[in-house]
């Protein structure tokens, strides 16, 4: 047995792990989207404020900033060989990281 779990004469699947992270980034995308809509509603509702409408602008800035990098992390994936796709680039990372964290804390701002 490899460290991997998997006998010398079996041959890994290379495919499976890949899409498996193709289908998260999605969910993450999916999930991403449903946030921007309430923080746009919760931001309007009520009627516009200065204050709601620049939190909600922000918040759809942020969305299509997270799209961008998670639609280029699917596309990598998408075209990937058979020796697996390449890593993710910390910029890309820590890019998808502070969209997620500052969509939440607009979400949570316009919530309060």
């Amino acid at each position: 047995m490899t460290e991997a779990g998997v006998s010398e004469g079996e041959v890994r699947d290379p495919g499976l792990q890949p899409e498996r992270t193709r289908l998260a980034w999605r969910r993450t995308t999916l999930s991403s989207t449903v946030a921007a809509v309430l923080a746009g509603k919760s931001a309007l509702h009520g009627g516009p404020s200065a204050a709601g409408v620049v939190v909600c602008a922000m918040c759809c800035v942020l969305w299509l900033w997270f799209l961008v990098v998670a639609h280029r992390r699917i596309r990598t994936l998408a075209t990937t060989g058979d020796d697996g796709p390449p890593a993710l680039a910390a910029r890309h990372a820590t890019a998808a990281t502070l969209c997620t964290v500052t969509l939440a804390v607009c979400g949570a701002a316009l919530v309060l």
